[in-house]
């Protein structure tokens, strides 16, 4: 498997959010790495108020958090599925978050008796998806002060847990990293008759184990594309760029964008060139 990416696709603002927290990420244990893509740390101390936007990868999301860092905040677990809009986490004061990413159709094997996209859109305490999750299992994870206990006790945890192998899993995370990686997978229907499945059997995988439509994630994947485009380049060409990405016009791009990301891409390049 991939070593953890460092890029910060996905992340809107990437320097202000870096800026202000520390962010890491690491490998899980080699038997998760099937179907748990990677794990991701922050802490902050702010002595003002952030809001951090992220436009989401299609993956569940496991989190531990202790807000506050103190004795009396009690840590607590989270499940977070695919956010179909933009997610918006508003930091202030002390605190510390560790996530296990799943891949995109990872999910399912640990939770064989419901379709993924019963959580998407949705953030549940984590002791409802796990019943295993306590206090005490929050606490291990989020107090140590060095990140490989932290790790060291994710894997504890998610080790600990049933996991079903699942052929369509693997099927479902293979057909997503096919999509993300190839800017040419455009259309559901060609898709599917490159991959030998109907388009009906496509979209009852990505149902079943991604959480999502095919469809969702070639636009998911294609917007965080632009993103990445816009925070890093000066000199975008959006014209050709709509084209690359496959869409009928710039157009088309410009509303897809403004409405995932709340800003046209001209005024966010603007803003990530000031920023930098």
């Amino acid at each position: 498997m991939e070593a953890p990416r460092h890029d910060t696709r996905g992340i809107v603002d990437p320097s202000g959010l870096l800026n202000r927290v520390r962010f890491r990420r690491h490998e899980p244990a080699e038997p998760l790495r099937r179907y748990v893509e990677w794990y991701w740390l922050i802490d902050w101390d702010l002595p003002a108020p952030y809001a951090s936007h992220i436009v989401p990868h299609p993956a569940v999301n496991l989190t531990f958090q202790w807000d506050g860092v103190d004795d009396e905040d009690a840590p607590y677990g989270e499940v977070t599925g695919v956010a179909l809009g933009l997610y918006t986490r508003k930091l202030s004061g002390r605190g510390r978050v560790c996530g296990a990413k799943f891949r995109p159709g990872g999910f399912r094997p640990y939770v064989p008796g419901a379709p993924v996209s019963r959580w998407t859109g949705r953030t549940l305490p984590a002791q409802e998806v796990f019943p295993q999750v306590t206090g005490d299992t929050a606490r291990a994870v989020v107090t140590p002060a060095d990140d490989r206990a932290r790790v060291a006790a994710l894997d504890a945890f998610l080790l600990s847990l049933p996991c079903v192998p699942d052929p369509q899993a693997d099927l479902a995370i293979d057909l997503v990293r096919r999509i993300q990686a190839d800017r040419t997978v455009r259309r559901v229907g060609d898709f599917a008759r490159a991959r030998g499945l109907s388009v009906r059997a496509l979209q009852r995988l990505f149902s079943t184990h991604v959480g999502v439509s095919p469809k969702w994630v070639i636009l998911r994947y294609r917007i965080h594309e632009a993103l990445e485009q816009a925070g890093t380049r000066n000199d975008v060409d959006w014209a050709a760029l709509a084209a690359d990405l496959g869409y009928a016009d710039q157009a088309h791009l410009v509303r897809d964008f403004t409405t995932t990301v709340g800003v046209p891409p001209a005024a966010y390049a603007a803003g990530a060139r000031a920023g930098r």
